[in-house]
């Protein structure tokens, strides 16, 4: 029997506030922050900087990368990394939906104005729109060459705007009237039909990627910004999307185009920043505007009125004709006046119609510009600001930053009272008002450190110290410190030295929060190493100075300024010795036993000294590139070496020979640590993996993965109880030991296993889109736009799995059943046994069709489609039995036209040339008809309940019924209650 082994499992992440990776959005009420945390999403309280909830999906590791907020302010599309997205109810702070069909990561969702159907575009270039209440794709678009950057929604009409919230049969559909806009890096922005599923109108005006768009809210703006000075702004004619002829056949395509163009050049607009646009956004009232820039500048335009621009467009005629009376002066002068005069006045009424045209830079004009800590990642408005009468009452915008430096914040940008200009009211500059930046590094912390009693978890970045609990992973202390490097627990486990690039030793009081002292350790040069001696009597540092340095712990009494109060006794250093080597010093480490030091230089060989004496003992050659980290085994016998050319080698320290040399990760090693009392070790790298090793036989045992950045530092607790790695993306990550046995073999198989899910997941992916697409046909062939939505994942291929079970099982038990009738028919003398019913029929207590239904029934809405693509067409002959059994004894009626309407679309050619389906077809139209109709007429019946019930409350309420916002005017006192007045017989 193999050697077993415990297995590690992810227990917590910590450290992280706001990801780089993706926007934050607000909650509905404009309290809370929807902010993306690596795999995870974090629902701050802003105003108090605490976590209210925290929302995952344990079967998925991928890097959330965009969140939307649909209109009803509950659900939250969840975008990943890996093309997936998840619905998210923030009420329950569970996962609702999980909707897979992109092949890249997810860059922009959109909910329409219903809230029921989410337009997602991905890396992949295509854009997919989703049924959120039916938990299926509806279709794909294709078009743009590159990522999508952005999308939104864009109706007929501005009523039919307005009023899509509000109406609920406004859904898209397959026959509905809408419109989107979409931009992609490819440099090209384009309009789509969702009716004809086709791209009518292309704007290929800019000369870069454009990385943003936004529209108003009244849906007459289109503003697109790239990497220019200016922003371009559009203005949609949504008369003319209303008004375009359903035929256009005895067009030219010229003509045809040109009755689609709805977007129409309205100008450009210059922004303060010179370097890139990140994000556009209008405010919900349309009257301010948003762009926030890569330089850490956020811009903010406001609309003019139309009073405004009107005497904007006065002042700048009167400057014109001012001009043009100058220069007709001096025409004057020279020539006849008559000729003159009659050459001006038709010039003058050229003129004047020019200057009556307004442009963008009329109606859009810088208001307000603020510099953030960092450089932001995303900016959005506050939801609760609707309507202006709101906005002015808080006389305030409410805005949230996220920022790449792991932070949060929000900023109030005052604005004027009705009826004051900007100069009239003297507004104050925008001010920060709250963050969330203290429960997180804003630099990856590059050392980590673990007390004696593995209670503390000190990690070090650049400027700050932090202090955490490693069970509750809750932030202790926050200190502000150099450029750290290294760091230690001090006996005691009250006191941390940090080592840092400037060459400092600076020695912190956990306690008290408070530096301590600050010692010159190495002259300027970085203290890339610090080690605690095993005999806690002193430490050892090596630095870029060619010098490792002995130092002492000393017990001094701080000084006091009255000579009768007896001063607090401390901790502090004493340098006692120094080494100097022929390098610069990477690493030390002194053995268990006070024997050995050891010490990695820059020239690849690490050396080993006596400790007593510091007399050289070995010399350690075989690593190509210099050994960044290194650790000695409890029992003093192994040193384990990491370098940077990505292997791991075990030496012995008796001889000083290497025992193997692994190739551990595929990037350099960057920490090395055994686990104490064994010939364990866990080794890390820029890799993203944290791996287990055995030090004996030379096998890697296990591979602790999850981070999302290089893993710069690693700590194992005293006996291995758990792991701790810090990250470049900010995060701490801790694994436990469990009593789960672990086998390599088993190890090895599983692994192998993710390989093969991996490959056959994308050939099937890349089947079943030939098939799902109608490609394949012909070489040469042009991709259509409008494709079928949908991605096979090894859960479709499961769901598809059980269904052919399913179906095997039914087809069995009918075919012994119908044996068994036979030979009654036959033989009616013969008393038969009946045949034994299968186990899982008779445990599910049902017959063989209700089975395949029950089967299909649980497979998740999202997934049946490319579940029922792993079908072969043999399974799917088999299918139609139980379909037109299903008809015929009005079972699930919807989920029998959907998996029917899938089938005779996916396998339309085979099917018709089956001569035996035809009679079969004919028996499920007639008897899925007749459910259909039986279906509608329950769901009018229902309806004209439901009305009839309202009128019935209506008659005898005190008010009518209110939409939210009504609710609010009526709390707010600025809306009267209609009363009604009952009539009694």
């Amino acid at each position: 029997m193999g050697k077993t082994y415990l297995r590690y499992e992810a227990r917590s992440v910590f450290g992280v506030i706001a990801s780089q990776a993706g926007n934050a959005v607000f909650d509905h009420t404009g309290k809370l922050s929807i902010t993306p945390a690596l795999e995870s999403v974090i629902v701050w309280d802003i105003k108090k900087g605490t976590q209210v909830a925290r929302w995952s999906d344990g079967s998925n590791k991928a890097e959330v990368t965009c969140i939307a907020r649909s209109p009803n302010g509950s659900d939250y599309a969840v975008g990943y990394s890996d093309g997936s997205i998840r619905l998210f109810d923030l009420s329950s702070n569970t996962v609702k939906v999980i909707l897979n069909g992109h092949r890249g990561k997810i860059t922009a969702l959109q909910f329409d104005p219903t809230g029921t159907v989410l337009a997602s575009g991905a890396r992949d270039t295509d854009i997919i729109f989703w049924d959120v209440v039916g938990e299926v794709g509806l279709f794909k678009l294709r078009g743009h060459k590159d990522e999508i950057t952005g999308i939104v929604f864009v109706s007929a009409s501005a009523s039919a705007s307005a009023s899509a919230s509000a109406n609920a049969d406004s859904a898209l559909n397959a026959s509905s009237k809408g419109y989107i806009v979409s931009s992609s890096k490819d440099t090209l922005v384009k309009l789509w039909d969702l009716r004809a599923r086709h791209c009518v109108q292309t704007l290929v005006t800019h000369r870069s990627e454009v990385w943003s768009l936004a529209v108003s809210p009244d849906q007459r703006l289109l503003v697109t910004g790239t990497s220019d000075m200016e922003l371009r702004v559009w203005k949609i004619d949504t008369a003319r999307l209303e008004n375009v002829p359903a035929d256009t056949s005895d067009m030219t395509p010229e003509e045809a185009a040109k009755k689609w163009e709805a977007i129409l050049d309205y100008g450009t607009i210059h922004r303060a920043s010179k370097d890139r646009v990140v994000e556009l956004r209008f405010h919900p009232t349309g009257l301010y505007f948003s762009c926030v820039s890569a330089d850490k500048q956020v811009e903010i335009f406001r609309t003019r009125t139309h009073a405004e621009i009107k005497k904007k467009m006065a002042r700048r005629q009167k400057r014109n004709r001012e001009k043009r009376k100058s220069k007709h002066n001096d025409e004057n002068g020279i020539g006849d006046g008559n000729d003159g005069n009659e050459h001006s006045d038709a010039g003058d009424s050229e003129d004047e119609e020019k200057t009556l045209e307004i442009t963008a830079a009329d109606e859009l004009t810088s208001y307000k510009l603020f510099r953030t800590s960092a450089k932001p990642v995303s900016l959005d408005f506050s939801p609760v600001e609707t309507d202006v009468a709101t906005l002015h009452r808080q006389s305030s915008l409410n805005i949230l930053v996220s920022l790449n430096n792991n932070a949060i914040h929000t900023w109030l940008v005052p604005i004027p009272p009705p009826g004051k200009t900007t100069k009239q009211a003297n507004l104050p500059e925008p001010s920060l008002m709250n963050s969330v930046e203290m429960l997180g590094h804003r630099s990856e912390p590059r050392t980590l450190a673990l007390s004696s009693d593995n209670e503390l978890i000190a990690s070090a970045a650049n400027k700050s110290l932090r202090v955490w609990n490693a069970h509750t992973g809750s932030c202790v202390r926050t200190l502000e410190c150099g450029t750290a490097i290294c760091a230690a627990f001090l006996p005691g486990d009250q006191m941390v030295v940090v080592g840092t690039k400037e060459g400092n030793l600076e020695l912190y009081d956990i306690p008290s929060a408070s530096l301590v002292e600050t010692f010159d350790g190495h002259e300027g040069a970085t203290c890339w190493s610090v080690d605690v001696r095993p005999d806690k009597k002193g430490l050892v540092t090596g630095g870029a100075d060619k010098c490792v340095k002995f130092w002492d712990f000393e017990l001094v009494r701080d000084q006091q300024s009255d000579a009768s109060v007896v001063g607090r006794r401390r901790m502090t250093l004493e340098h006692v010795k120094t080494l100097k080597m022929s390098d610069d010093v990477l690493a030390v480490k002194c053995s268990p036993d006070s024997r050995l030091l050891a010490i990695s230089l820059l020239d690849t060989t690490v050396k080993v000294f006596y400790a007593d004496t510091l007399k050289f003992f070995l010399s350690l050659y075989g690593h190509k590139l210099p050994v960044v980290s290194m650790d000695i085994s409890s029992d003093s016998t192994l040193l384990v070496t990491g370098s940077a050319d990505k292997s791991v080698k075990l030496w012995g320290l008796d001889f000083g020979d290497c025992h193997r040399s692994i190739i551990a990760h595929q990037e350099p090693v960057t920490a090395v640590k055994f686990v104490w009392g064994t010939h364990y070790f866990f080794s890390a790298g820029k890799d993203k993996l944290v791996q287990q090793w055995d030090g004996d036989n030379f096998q890697r045992i296990q591979k602790l993965a999850g981070s999302h950045g290089d893993v710069w530092a690693l700590a194992v607790a005293k006996h291995g109880n758990f792991v701790v790695a810090s990250s470049q993306d900010r995060s701490i990550r801790i694994w436990d030991k469990t009593e789960e046995p672990l086998f390599l073999e088993e190890e090895r198989e599983r692994e192998l296993e993710e390989l093969y899910d991996r490959g056959l997941e994308e050939s099937l992916d890349r089947d079943q889109t030939t098939i799902g697409n109608g490609e394949g046909q012909g070489e040469g062939m042009e991709i259509e736009e409008s494709q079928r939505a949908g991605k096979a994942t090894m859960e479709t291929l499961k769901a598809g799995e059980r269904i052919m079970e399913a179906l095997d099982l039914a087809d069995e038990e009918r075919r012994k059943w119908d044996e068994y009738e036979q030979r009654k028919r036959k033989m009616p003398h013969l008393n038969a046994m009946p045949p034994e019913t299968n186990p899982i029929l008779v445990y599910e207590k049902s017959t063989p069709e209700a089975h395949v239904l029950r089967t299909i029934e649980r497979v998740r809405a999202a997934e049946l489609e490319d579940a029922l693509l792993a079908l072969p067409f043999t399974r799917v002959l088999s299918l139609m039995a139980y379909i037109d059994i299903w008809a015929r004894r009005d079972w699930n009626t919807p989920l029998t036209c959907r998996v029917l309407f899938f089938v005779l679309k996916t396998y339309q050619n085979q099917i018709v040339a089956t001569r035996t389906m035809r009679s079969r077809l004919d028996s499920i139209r007639k008897h899925l008809r007749a459910g259909v109709n039986q279906q509608r007429d329950q769901i009018g019946y229902n309806l004209a309940a439901l009305a009839s019930l309202r009128a019935e409350w209506e008659a005898n309420a005190t008010a009518e019924f209110f939409d939210e916002k009504d609710i609010q005017k009526v709390l707010d006192g600025q809306l009267k209650k209609r009363k009604f007045t009952g009539i009694k017989a």
